[in-house]
C-alpha cells in the first residue's frame, strides 16, 4: 500500500504494520491508523505516521531501550482494550518533543506512553495518572 506524507514524501508500508489506534493520541482521536517508521536504523528515534493525516508524524522513542528506570503500570481497561496477552508482544515508546535546530533540548512525554500489541495491530496512547512521570523530560543531560 502506498501512502503520501508530508515529511517522508511517497511510501510504500505493508498493510501488516498497520496499527490501529483503539486508544487515541491524546489529541487526535479522530485518526486510527498509524504506522512506525524506522528510516536511521543507528537512530534512537523512529516516527509514527498517521496513514490517514499526511502532515502528523510523531518522533517516538522507547525508554527502555535507553536502560532507564522507567516503568509502567498498564490500566486493567487499556489491557482489555488493547487485546494484551503477553507482554513479550508489546512495545512501548514515548512521544518527543524535538526543537528545530537544538536537537539538546529534546524532552520525552513519559506520562502518556503508546503501547503497541504487536500481536494484535492494536495500539494506544495512555496517561499513567499518579505516576509521578513528566510530559517534558529531558532526553539529554545539560553540562
Amino acid at each position: 500500500m502506498k501512502i503520501n506524507t508530508i515529511r517522508f514524501g511517497e511510501i510504500d508500508i505493508e498493510e501488516n504494520r498497520i496499527f490501529e489506534f483503539v486508544l487515541p493520541v491524546i489529541g487526535f482521536n479522530e485518526l486510527k491508523k498509524f504506522v512506525i517508521l524506522d528510516f536511521n536504523k543507528d537512530s534512537i528515534f523512529k516516527w509514527l505516521q498517521s496513514v490517514e493525516d499526511p502532515s502528523l508524524a510523531f518522533p517516538i522513542v522507547s525508554m527502555f531501550s535507553m536502560n532507564s528506570d522507567y516503568s509502567i503500570d498498564i490500566p486493567d481497561s487499556a489491557v482489555e482494550k488493547l487485546k494484551i496477552k503477553n507482554v513479550e508482544s508489546l512495545l512501548v515508546m514515548n512521544i518527543a518533543s524535538i526543537p528545530q535546530n537544538e536537537p539538546y533540548n529534546t524532552t520525552i512525554n513519559l506520562l502518556a506512553p503508546i503501547i503497541f500489541n504487536l500481536d494484535e495491530l492494536l495500539a494506544g496512547q495512555i496517561i499513567l495518572s499518579g505516576s509521578g512521570y513528566d510530559v517534558s523530560f529531558p532526553l539529554f543531560k545539560n553540562n
